[in-house]
């Protein structure tokens, strides 16, 4: 048999030692594939604190960067743990940074070490002269701190995702997701302190026909206490309720911990260690003696040689080119399912909103506020809207204007009004809102007829769902925003009566100055303005707080704080609710028209924090925080509150002159967004 000669020149003539080079080919193939894998692994959100600069210029700046430094290169040094968690120190005295990162429990080494490389240039991209952050990828986190992070929980800086589109059936869905969630939290917390992890997944049935899975997971860093992770994990799953019930797909992300649950399978089971195969023994077999080898021994060599590269090799370039498609796939499907909002994907034409407002027609037209009037429309694939039509006073240039278009459009929360998209043409400005079919609480609560259809439990879900929305926005959020005209005709009611607030994140389309706590123009509405905000133009997020104590109160009583009068005391709302609270009479408050059975401890309680909540001294009223904890749990060792304010007649400072005709219907609608500073 003849020698193939081209063959021979690129393969030895020995199998095995062809077999290793065609083993090497594979692993090289398949190292390409999975680097083609690994490289696109998907950026979701970061937080640095701005409170926590330093100076990349001064001694003790370069100090602190170079420990930063090292301690990046160590956590991307030691990427390849069994458990995808690594921490580490760097440097002593005032400049120690501590880090870690944390892997998604279930994914390869080698997805690990891909996801840590990439978080450790971005985290230093984003935050590089910042002392704290914490930066999360869709498989991986990284954290640093100048302060010691190691075993301590962190409940603060939440991140919450979700793709737009309602499950199904969502009492099914809550069903499966609370069942779901209460077995992840409790396996996870109690993981075996040797395994390395506090992780758990679940997989169940949601739909009535089980066509539909649920694939969820919840895990901590494996440094926490078992208690730590289960408040940790149930605070994640509290947000997720809050902030996205009904949809198909959701993330909440903490600097402790984080759970996610889609209807695709988004993670890998951790394999077990595999066994060891047993070696079968087989008899020795006697080489022939040195240099006896026939001519017809080494063509049959040759001949193996060739057969053998005819066979393997076309077979390593199959499943290579199967894997490279495959990767590629799973890079496509990884986009597919990422929640990004960009410019274009939120523009809309003018020609669009034309046509699904009939060219804005006077029957279309839903309400109008200080920015301009709102039509109802529907978008070409059914969907019905709101398009807020802004007035031309704003002065923002075109990029600066999508600019803030994207950041508000992040700001998701099942009690607030979504931002969908927007149309940006010559003069014309257009905000597209996701469309609530109830109206505003006000066209329930101050109407002689349909606030019977407001009983408490009702009014109750309402205040508490409010909280949670002004508590996102001041806390939660990426940004943190102060609302300064929360009242009811800012809060709308979807088809459940669950309340969603409006109006909130425009203020930088007008280009106000946001850089100072303070403002020489007034915006709001006169009755629910802090005394601080009416008569010094000083705004925060107790402003806002006073503004939800008016509104607890209404909701309460059924009466316009503005249109309220006691003609023998010439009492006002507030002052009303404070003197019988005084006399010990809090429940001659309750709106008549709320029928019994009433929980008579709930309806006390929410008076009590209305009261604090509109104290003159903005130091006493609680945060949103506070708020939401009282109203999830019931107390009677509350703080004693103090008398409101009578407006013109203020302790703490003279009346400021501002434009405003004192009606509850003058309103500039206006609000304010910070820089990212979140609880």
């Amino acid at each position: 048999m003849k020698k193939n000669k081209s063959l021979a020149r690129c393969w030895p003539d020995r199998p095995e030692i062809m077999s290793r080079y065609t083993q090497l080919l594979f692993v090289c193939f398949l190292l390409v594939c999975f680097h083609v894998c690994d490289s696109d692994d998907l950026y979701v959100s970061h937080y640095c604190s701005n409170d926590t600069l330093y100076n990349v210029n001064s001694t003790d700046g370069q100090t602190y960067r170079n420990n930063l430094n090292s301690l990046l290169s160590a956590l991307k040094s030691n990427a390849a743990r069994p458990n995808g968690f690594y921490n580490f120190t760097a440097g002593t005295g005032a400049a120690t940074v501590y880090g870690f990162f944390l892997c998604q429990g279930g994914i390869t080494t080698s997805d690990c070490q891909g996801c840590t490389i990439n978080a450790g240039r971005d985290i230093l991209g984003n935050c590089g002269d910042k002392k704290q952050a914490v930066l999360w990828y869709d498989s991986c986190m990284m954290r640093y701190s100048n302060e010691s992070i190691f075993s301590v929980l962190n409940l603060n800086n939440s991140y919450t995702q979700y793709k737009p589109g309602n499950a199904k059936n969502q009492t099914l869905l809550d069903r499966a997701l609370n069942e779901s969630f209460s077995q992840i939290a409790t396996r996870a917390a109690n993981e075996d302190p040797n395994s390395g992890f506090k992780l758990a997944f679940q997989e169940a049935n949601y739909t009535s026909n089980d066509n539909t899975k649920l694939y969820a997971m919840g895990q901590c860093t494996p440094d926490l206490s078992s208690s730590d992770c289960g408040t940790c994990l149930n605070s994640a799953i509290s947000y997720m309720f809050d902030c996205c019930s009904g949809q198909e797909g959701v993330r909440v992300l903490l600097p402790s911990c984080f759970i996610r649950y889609e209807t695709f399978p988004f993670y890998q089971l951790p394999s077990p260690p595999p066994l060891e195969p047993a070696t079968p023994s087989l008899p020795p077999s006697s080489p022939p003696p040195l240099g006896e080898a026939t001519a017809s021994s080494k063509d049959t060599e040759s001949a193996s040689t060739t057969k053998i590269v005819a066979i393997i090799v076309p077979i390593t370039a199959i499943l290579a080119i199967v894997l490279m498609v495959f990767c590629f796939v799973r890079k496509a499907k990884k986009k597919q399912n990422a929640i990004h909002e960009t410019p274009e994907s939120l523009q809309y034409s003018f020609a669009q909103v034309q046509a699904c407002t009939n060219n804005f027609a006077l029957e279309n037209r839903i309400g109008e506020g200080g920015f301009g009037c709102v039509y109802k429309g529907t978008l070409p694939n059914g969907q019905t809207v709101a398009v807020k039509r802004l007035s031309r006073g704003s002065s923002q240039g075109r990029e600066e204007f999508i600019n803030e278009i994207v950041l508000v459009a992040k700001l998701q929360h099942r009690n607030l009004v979504r931002l969908l998209g927007y149309c940006l043409e010559g003069e014309e400005k257009l905000l597209i809102y996701e469309y609530v079919p109830n109206k505003s609480l006000d066209y329930f609560l101050f109407d002689h007829e349909k606030k019977s259809l407001l009983n408490w439990v009702t009014r109750y879900k309402i205040i508490r769902g409010i909280a949670r929305g002004l508590l996102y926005l001041h806390e939660d959020s990426r940004l943190k925003i102060i609302h300064r005209d929360l009242k009811t005709s800012n809060v709308l009611l979807d088809q459940n009566m669950n309340p969603k607030i409006a109006d909130f994140g425009t203020a930088r389309l007008f280009k106000i100055d946001q850089s100072q706590a303070n403002t020489n123009r007034i915006a709001g509405t006169f009755g629910y303005m802090a005394p601080e905000y009416a008569l010094h133009g000083l705004f925060s997020v107790k402003s806002d707080v006073f503004s939800f104590g008016v509104l607890v109160l209404e909701m309460i009583s059924g009466r316009k704080n503005t249109k309220f009068l006691q003609s023998e005391a010439g009492d006002d709302l507030l002052g009303y609710s404070w003197r019988i609270w005084r006399d010990g009479t809090p429940l001659a408050l309750l709106d008549p028209n709320i029928p019994d059975p009433f929980d008579k401890n709930e309806v006390i309680q929410c008076i009590h924090i209305g009261l604090l909540c509109v104290q003159e001294d903005l130091q006493l009223r609680p945060t949103m925080n506070s708020v939401v904890l009282m109203l999830n749990s019931y107390s009677d060792t509350l703080q004693i509150p103090n008398p409101p304010p009578l407006f013109g007649h203020s302790t703490q400072c003279p009346v400021r002159q501002f434009n405003s005709k004192q009606d509850d219907e003058n309103t500039i609608n206006e609000t304010v967004i910070t820089e990212p500073h979140p609880r």
